[in-house]
C-alpha cells in the first residue's frame, strides 16, 4: 500500500532533538509539499509568518522539564492565539491518556507518542491537512457569503429609450462570457447598477459580487483592502484579514472610479491581473485567485493614457468590452418612467400615498439638464414624497438647481448637427471594431456614404 497524503501539505517540525528532525524530515519528506525544522518553539512566529504551514507538528517538552508537556501547552496557546485555524499537532515521549485528552480540549488536532509508529503517524498527519484545507475553505465560503448578501435579487434597469434599449441588448449578450468590462459614464448615470446586471446575467451569478470605490479609499489604505495583510504587516494590523480579492474569487469583482488610481497602484493591479494571484502585505505566500473583472469611471482614460497618467497596458487589460452608459438628459422619456418609479419606491417606504405626478411636473422634469443624472432625480424625488402634502407631486414639489452657463453651452453644443453625426459614427466604428460594413449597416447608410464622411472629418 502506498502511504502519502492525499493534499500535499506543508509542516513545520518543533522539536530540541537534532536527530528526531532529521528523521522526521526524512521519513515525510516524499509526502509533503514542504518541509521546515527547528530546534528553538520561539522562532514558531516567525515561520507562521512566512512559511504559513497546513500543520505544525510540536513537541510537548522543552527545557524546563521532561515530562510535563508543559512547556507544550504554553506554545499550543501561543499559536491559536495568532491563529485560530491553525492545526497543531502535538507529540512526546511521555504520552498518557489523561495528557491526550487535555491536549484535545486545549486545541490540538491530534496527539502522536514517541517512537511513532510510521503508518499512524502519516495517516495523523493526512487527517490534520485536510482539517487545514476544509477550515481555510470554510473561511472562504463564510467571506462569500458575506460578499453575497444583498445581491440575491436582480437588479432593475428602468428606460425605455433606444441607448438604454441597446446596453440592456449588449448585457445579453455579455451573458456567457467573462472579459473584462469597462463601464463609461457620467457621475450618477447608474454604472454600479450596470455592473450588477452584468454580474447577475453570467455564469458568476451564485458567486461573490464585490465592490471597491477606488474614489472612497485612500491610497495609502488601497493594498491593505484590495490584497488584505497578515497580522503585523503594519502598526494597526492586529489580526490577518483576507483582502477583497479573495473575497470575490470565483465571483466578479467591481472597480468603481479607477480612473483615481495612481500610478504606482495601477502597476500593482495589472501584476495582479497578469498573474492571476495575490500576496496579503506581509506575506510571501501567492494565493491563486479567479475573478471576472469590471472596472468603471468617469474619466476620459484614453486621454489621461495620451498624458500619462493611465498606463496603456492596463487600459488594454480592462476595456475588452466598453460600455458607454448615457447621461439621463438623452433619455428622452426615461426620465418619467424613473421620477414614476422613484415617486412608488418612497410612498411605500414613507408610508404614503401619493399618486403619481401632474401634467406640468411631467414638463418641468423632461425640460432639465439632470447635470447629477438619475442619482440626482432619485434625491429630488425621496425629498418631493417626504415633503409633500397632496396626493399628487405638483411642479412646486420639485425644486432643481438653476442651470450654469457651462451647462446651457453644453446643452446647445450637444444640439450641433455635425457633432452629433460625427459622435454616431464614431461610436458605431467602436462597437464594430473598426468594421467599415458592418458600421454603415448599424447607421442605416451606404458604406459610401460612410467612406465620405470619414473623409470629411479625416477620421
Amino acid at each position: 500500500m502506498r502511504l502519502f497524503m492525499e493534499r500535499k501539505g506543508k509542516i513545520l517540525i518543533v522539536d530540541d532533538n537534532e536527530d528526531v528532525l532529521f528523521a522526521l524530515n526524512l521519513l515525510l519528506q516524499p509526502h509533503m509539499e514542504k518541509i521546515k525544522v527547528t530546534t528553538q518553539p520561539d522562532r514558531i512566529p516567525h515561520f507562521m509568518e512566512t512559511f504559513q504551514p497546513d500543520v505544525i507538528l510540536l513537541d510537548m517538552n522543552f527545557h524546563r522539564d521532561a515530562i510535563s508537556g508543559q512547556e507544550g501547552f504554553g506554545y499550543l496557546e501561543q499559536i491559536l492565539a495568532t491563529d485560530p485555524q491553525a492545526v497543531v499537532v502535538l507529540m512526546t515521549a511521555y504520552a498518557d491518556i489523561d495528557k491526550a485528552i487535555a491536549a484535545i480540549k486545549a486545541g490540538a488536532a491530534d496527539f502522536v507518542p514517541k517512537p511513532w509508529e510510521k503508518n499512524k503517524l502519516l495517516a495523523t498527519l493526512t487527517s490534520a491537512i485536510r482539517l487545514r484545507h476544509s477550515r481555510q475553505e470554510v473561511k472562504q465560503l463564510q467571506l462569500q457569503v458575506q460578499a453575497l448578501k444583498g445581491e440575491t435579487e436582480m437588479p432593475e434597469l428602468i428606460g425605455d429609450s433606444p441607448a438604454l434599449q441597446q446596453i440592456r441588448d449588449t448585457i445579453y449578450k455579455l451573458a456567457d462570457t467573462d472579459a473584462p468590462i469597462l463601464i463609461l459614464g457620467e457621475n450618477g448615470t447608474g454604472k454600479d447598477l450596470i455592473a450588477r446586471m452584468i454580474h447577475y446575467y453570467s455564469p458568476r451569478r451564485d458567486c461573490p459580487f464585490t465592490t471597491i470605490d477606488l474614489g472612497c479609499i485612500p491610497e495609502q489604505l488601497f493594498e491593505s483592502e484590495l490584497f488584505g495583510y497578515e497580522k503585523g504587516a503594519f502598526t494597526d494590523a492586529r489580526k490577518t484579514k483576507s483582502g477583497r480579492i479573495e473575497a470575490a474569487s470565483g465571483g466578479t469583482l467591481f472597480l468603481d472610479e479607477i480612473g483615481n488610481l495612481s500610478l504606482p497602484m495601477q502597476a500593482k493591479l495589472l501584476t495582479l491581473l497578469e498573474k492571476k494571484e495575490t500576496v496579503r502585505l506581509g506575506s510571501i505566500e501567492p494565493k491563486q485567485i479567479d475573478v471576472r473583472l469590471i472596472c468603471a469611471t468617469n474619466a476620459d482614460l484614453h486621454e489621461q493614457v495620451r498624458q500619462g497618467s493611465f498606463r496603456q497596458d492596463l487600459l488594454y487589460r480592462i476595456n475588452t468590452i466598453e460600455l458607454h452608459i448615457p447621461p439621463l438628459r438623452e433619455r428622452g422619456e426615461d426620465v418619467i418612467l424613473l421620477a414614476e418609479h422613484f415617486q412608488q419606491l418612497y410612498n411605500r417606504k414613507y408610508k404614503k400615498q401619493i399618486h403619481g405626478l401632474t401634467r406640468e411636473a411631467k414638463s418641468k422634469l423632461l425640460r432639465y439638464a439632470w447635470p447629477g443624472n438619475v442619482r440626482e432625480l432619485q434625491h429630488l424625488l425621496e425629498r418631493a414624497v417626504v415633503l409633500s402634502e397632496k396626493n399628487i407631486l405638483q411642479t412646486s414639489d420639485f425644486i432643481l438647481q438653476p442651470e450654469t452657463s457651462e451647462q446651457k453651452a453644453k446643452a446647445l453644443d450637444e444640439l450641433n448637427l455635425e457633432k452629433l453625426e460625427w459622435a454616431a459614427v464614431e461610436q458605431a466604428l467602436r462597437v464594430c471594431g473598426g468594421n467599415l460594413t458592418r458600421a454603415a449597416e448599424l447607421l442605416g447608410i451606404t458604406r459610401f456614404s460612410l467612406y465620405r464622411k470619414l473623409e470629411k472629418w479625416k477620421l
